[in-house]
């Protein structure tokens, strides 16, 4: 059976390796590990060990921590938002809209975020 906290790290390391442009392969090369244990680990199957958490972390670009944070937050968030995906990591859309939106400026898009959030609650 899938740990809840496995499943997540799984998830963020998916999310931060879609982010980079990396693929499962070059992620596993550059870990010295096989391309089908980075799938076992993004989908929980798998349990990443701290020593290759932080060669993962490494490879990324990431501090370790960045795997775990929201992981507390996470439950009561979806709870509240019901018409979302309940793997919104998995939606291809949803990381494309990431990628673009990290693409962009911090000033830019601090302002697009707030346009975003006021479009929201007018919905």
């Amino acid at each position: 059976m899938k740990h809840p906290v496995d499943v997540y790290v799984g998830k963020r390391i998916r999310h931060r390796r879609w982010m980079n442009g990396t693929t499962q392969q070059q992620l596993a090369e550059n870990v010295g590990i096989k391309f089908q244990q980075i799938q076992k680990y993004e989908t929980g199957m798998n349990r990443v060990s701290a020593s290759r958490l932080w060669d993962i972390s490494n490879v990324l670009g990431v501090p370790v921590s960045f795997f775990f944070e929201g992981y507390d937050a996470q439950p009561a968030v979806e709870t509240r938002i019901s018409d979302m995906p309940g793997d919104i990591l998995t939606d291809k859309e949803a990381l494309e809209l990431l990628r673009s939106y990290y693409a962009i400026p911090e000033n830019q898009r601090r302002r697009l975020f707030d346009l975003a959030r006021v479009l929201s609650e007018a919905a």
